[in-house]
């Protein structure tokens, strides 16, 4: 059911609650090349992410569209709210069907280099360089709408893990907040030993996520590489001194393999919000799980340490961008959305109403004055975060569980680590080869 209402200027805003999955196979026939078109008047369709609850960021929506149709007259724009869990199939069909495709997406970070291999995307370097408000983006945010140095849309929200812990465990064993990774595993020993019916520290062997900071303090990285060409790096001495890092910490005295080693992000953050564990690695989007569960009230927030006393481990930057569709017949109307829809002043209202991280370092500022919550993820994009290859073949790396495979076979005892990195390296390089 989709509901319609007139805006001015002509704008029709429809946002739809529910759609119908198309069908992931598009026809063959069609292609996904620029129609070189640049049309000034007319309808733009644009597709946005479902959220649990998505009213608020409907309103939000809603406003941006009334000043666009005040710039733009003659001009609507019909918004479709389209599951996070099926947008690949949607979208991928959309490039190969672009009659039916939108001028304006919203897409996941991770997607880029995959949707401009399928050439979905379209090259907005220039304009994003002319941006006023571009040079504001934080390098990691910026990265993630960058392959092989163009531009391919503008980044809309981050998200970062940090390090949740329960402020009345950590007071009845006078703990202190740790501030090495040496001093987190002794910390989750501690409260282990003394507190056996909790995790010291929730992990999950298939929490990629959650992991990686481990790799990446020690001086690891995911692979080495530029413009479309990556080796991975996962099996070097740096990497594997992470991964042993993060391993050690699955065992009966801190989370027992047999509970933790096929647990996900989600399972680990409901773990620590049902009271299940002392300890957590969990995003600033982790927040309403936590306060709907048994610690409420009852845990603090500080960035994930690293391997020095003071310092922050490396945390991924996930989050989602805009972008503009390479087939659109309304190139100059779609750019102007996609700015209004991911500027400063949208990425604080995104804030206020779903508590998306913006991607601009002051407007970032300015809602970790409004809400303290939000300092430790603001201190941990601060001190530098980390993002994966921009490669179309980190697609089938996370999709076939590479990571989480090699930390299980070294959880449950199967391969040392220098055996299951060398594995992954292999099947991670199979990948980057397969896409050229």
């Amino acid at each position: 059911m989709k509901l319609s209402a007139r805006l001015p200027g002509r704008l029709a805003l429809m946002l739809a609650a529910t759609v119908v999955t198309a069908t992931a196979c598009a026809p063959q026939t069609s292609d996904n090349s620029s129609s070189g078109k640049d049309e000034k008047t007319g309808t733009l369709r644009v597709w946005l992410f479902q959220e649990v609850n998505n009213k608020p960021k409907e309103q939000v929506v809603k406003q941006v569209l009334a000043d666009f149709g005040k710039a733009h007259a003659d001009t609507e724009v019909t918004v479709e709210y389209i599951p996070v869990e099926t947008r690949a199939q949607r979208i991928k069909a959309a490039f190969n069907d672009p009659k039916s495709a939108p001028d304006v997406i919203e897409y996941g970070n991770t997607d880029t280099a995959g949707y401009v291999k399928d050439g979905g995307l379209a090259d907005v370097t220039k304009e994003f360089e002319a941006w006023g408000e571009a040079k504001d983006t934080d390098p990691t945010a910026r990265k993630s709408v960058t392959v092989d140095g163009k531009v391919y849309g503008a980044p809309y929200f981050v998200g970062v893990r940090a390090l949740y812990y329960r402020t009345d465990v950590f007071g009845e064993l006078k703990l202190r907040p740790p501030k090495t990774m040496d001093e987190l595993a002794a910390t989750a020993r501690k409260v282990r030993a003394a507190r056996h019916d909790l995790y010291g520290i929730a992990v999950g062997g298939a929490y990629t996520y959650g992991a990686m900071p481990f790799v990446w303090a020690n001086g690891g990285r995911l692979a080495t590489g530029e413009g479309g060409s990556y080796t991975s790096a996962i099996d070097s001495p740096e990497a594997r001194k992470g991964i042993e890092a993060y391993t050690s910490l699955f065992g009966d005295d801190v989370c027992p393999a047999a509970k933790c080693a096929g647990m996900t992000g989600n399972d680990t953050v409901t773990a620590f919000a049902s009271g299940k564990a002392a300890m957590a690695i969990g995003g600033d989007f982790s927040h309403q799980a936590v306060e709907a569960g048994q610690a409420k009230g009852k845990y603090a927030v500080v960035p994930l340490p690293g391997v020095k006393s003071g310092s922050v481990a490396p945390a991924f930057a996930g989050g989602n961008n805009i972008g503009v569709l390479r087939s659109t017949s309304h190139r100059t109307l779609a750019v102007d959305l996609m700015k209004r829809l991911a500027s400063k002043k949208t990425q604080g209202e995104m804030f206020d109403a779903m508590g998306f991280l913006p991607t601009f370092a002051d407007v970032r500022g300015q809602v970790a004055a409004k809400d303290p919550f939000v300092k430790p993820f603001v201190d941990t994009l601060a001190a530098g975060t980390e993002f994966v290859p921009a490669s179309p073949a980190w697609a089938q790396i996370d999709s076939s569980q590479v990571l989480p495979t090699m930390f299980q076979e070294v959880v449950s005892g199967r391969k040392d680590v220098k055996a299951a990195a060398g594995e992954a390296a292999k099947k991670m390089n199979d990948a980057f080869g397969s896409v050229g």
